[in-house]
């Protein structure tokens, strides 16, 4: 793992660097993007830096200085070459008091990069009791309040699977702790739109773009419907479900297959689309 801090490469990356004032531990308060890192090279830096930039202006936060990221992002990915890695840029809005409301101290910039295994070729999922606010204050925004993920998540492994799946406030499907969600019906690629409450995905977005997907609302019931399930994101690219829930899928189906297919080709084409 390697760290760079504010403008400085850590020797030690166990080195401590966030005061415990940091709005970001005490309640929260910040902003990050995770990235794939394809031989040393981050994928879609721009499309992140750019939602990063969102997610900041979203939560009243400053906005980062894209290019003093960047050379965060340089500093701890120079000479390294990681064939496959995980790079986590936290953005946070600094020292403050003890509570919600906000300090003037500068906020913190934290860069970390660490190798990554590569994905399962497929997955189980789980649809847990919980659901998405898509009314929210923080909805369409990656911030560091991930807790109701966290216990989410440790539901779906008591259960042997590796992503829990929300509903939102009206039944809809929404999406996953970590991804988006896609399914096919009648031979059609859908997933939820971001009316759904759904995050913006780097990954759903190219997916859109590049496939043929269809973005539809519907109860988070069609799942039991469908032909196969899909989850997509910056380290799953397309992963297809095996197990939803009780019920078993055959993996890879045709629709998703396709899809890999069309990722893997159009990804290949640039390491920032």
């Amino acid at each position: 793992m390697r760290v760079w801090f504010n403008g400085s490469l850590l020797d030690d990356p166990r080195d401590s660097v966030l005061r415990v004032d940091d709005h970001g531990i005490t309640v929260g308060d910040g902003v990050f993007e995770t990235m794939k890192v394809l031989d040393g090279r981050p994928f879609a830096l721009t499309r992140h830096l750019e939602r990063l930039a969102a997610s900041a202006a979203g939560l009243g936060l400053p906005a980062p200085d894209p290019e003093h990221v960047r050379s965060g992002v340089e500093a701890v990915l120079d000479g390294t070459a990681l064939p496959l890695g995980r790079l986590r840029i936290t953005y946070t809005a600094g020292p403050a008091p003890l509570g919600s409301g906000r300090g003037d101290g500068p906020a913190s910039l934290i860069v970390v990069a660490d190798p990554m295994e590569p994905a399962p070729e497929s997955t189980a999922i789980l649809r847990v009791p919980w659901v998405r606010n898509e009314r929210g204050a923080l909805v369409g925004l990656k911030t560091t309040s991930y807790a109701e993920n966290v216990v989410a998540l440790a539901r779906a492994r008591e259960s042997g699977a590796s992503e829990a799946i929300f509903a939102n406030t009206v039944g809809n499907l929404c999406e996953g702790t970590g991804s988006n969600i896609g399914y096919v019906i009648g031979g059609e690629a859908r997933t939820p739109s971001l009316a759904s409450g759904c995050l913006a995905g780097v990954t759903r977005a190219l997916l859109l773009e590049w496939c043929d997907v269809v973005e539809v609302d519907e109860p988070i019931g069609v799942l039991d419907e469908a032909e196969e399930v899909f989850l997509v994101s910056t380290t799953r690219d397309v992963q297809p479900v095996h197990r939803l829930d009780d019920r078993g899928l055959e993996t890879p189906g045709p629709v998703t297959s396709k899809l890999q297919e069309t990722w893997a080709a159009r990804a290949a084409e640039s390491i920032d689309p």
